[in-house]
């Protein structure tokens, strides 16, 4: 059983299906890693969010972007004050003082959040996104360290009906963990009937906010146990094998794919590890591999991603049979 077992009861509690984002959302807690979700309005993206944040206690902060978002409205308030400043004075060797307006931000939004949720990123314009993306990457405003844990950065499937552009891979790739998700109609029937037997007996009303069963004290030691979670021969040369699949069979490259050596070589390692720590291991096993998989959505060819499972697999059966 893993330290986070009551969190992700309490997420199955308050939202039906969506394993996969409630899986990755918990990863991206432990690792301290940004998760891009694409998927059309009302499948529980930001409510998956909010549960997880106040189940641990944490700071959350929601905010919907648009084309005419402005840096002020992601980091808090603008303000103007006055400060009294030294000035040469009139004679030559004399001072005096004079009053100047200087402009400070206020933090607050982003800046004060431990676990935010930016709503349609893609259509944020170029000045705000930019500068977002890199405190994301940072993790400080100017010199200021945030208290940020992880983001969740949302979008409209790539449709004409959405009217949206897609993200620049490069920007895409700020965000280790990325899924594609759909409606529990596309997804589950099973799921769905769930839901409906949930309304329809009257079960779910106006539920109040939930309440904390873990904290940032517990998601910290967590993040830092990682490093002391093993990491395998085996466990090494699988992900080296799936890696090599991608390029030599599927032709994956720098023209059609972002495999860079900071996600796949850095990062997958956390991401393996985060995953051993949620299943109550110490040790990495092969099936964490399977994590890779919300690694992959966007950076390689879609006939790639759909046969990252059945390469996991295979990759996995040569390393025990070695």
């Amino acid at each position: 059983m893993s330290d986070l077992t009551p969190l992700r009861d309490l997420l199955d509690h308050h939202v039906v299906g969506h394993d996969e984002v409630k899986t990755a959302l918990l990863l991206a807690l432990i690792t301290r890693e940004h998760i891009y979700v694409e998927g059309p309005p009302g499948t529980a993206k930001t409510r998956l969010a909010e549960v997880a944040a106040k189940g641990s206690e944490l700071d959350f902060f929601f905010y919907q972007l648009h084309r005419d978002t402005r840096l002020a409205e992601l980091v808090g308030d603008i303000v103007l004050e006055r400060r009294k400043v030294k000035t040469d004075g009139a004679a030559p060797g004399t001072t005096g003082e004079a009053e100047r307006i200087h402009q400070r931000i206020e933090p607050g939004g982003l800046l004060t959040a431990e676990v935010a949720v930016l709503d349609d990123i893609s259509r944020a314009p170029g000045e705000a996104l930019n500068v977002l993306l890199r405190i994301l990457n940072e993790r400080r405003f100017g010199a200021e360290p945030i208290p940020l844990m992880a983001a969740i950065a949302t979008g409209n499937p790539m449709d004409d009906e959405y009217y949206n552009e897609p993200l620049d891979p490069a920007n895409l790739d700020r965000f280790a963990l990325q899924l594609r998700v759909s409606g529990l109609i596309q997804s589950g029937l099973d799921d769905a009937k769930t839901l409906i037997d949930r309304f329809a007996s009257g079960s779910v009303v106006e539920q109040p906010d939930p309440e904390p069963v873990t904290d940032r004290a517990t998601l910290d030691a967590l993040n830092r146990r990682m490093v002391e979670v093993e990491v395998g021969a085996a466990v090494r040369a699988a992900l080296l094998d799936v890696l090599r699949t991608l390029v030599l069979e599927f032709e994956c490259n720098e023209t059609n794919s972002l495999l860079t050596d900071r996600t796949f070589l850095v990062k997958a390692i956390k991401i393996l590890r985060g995953a051993a720590l949620l299943a109550g291991r110490d040790a990495v096993d092969l099936q964490d591999l399977n994590a890779l998989s919300w690694m992959t959505t966007f950076r390689v060819p879609p006939e790639a991603h759909e046969a990252l499972p059945r390469i996991i697999g295979r990759v996995s059966r040569q390393v025990r049979a070695v």
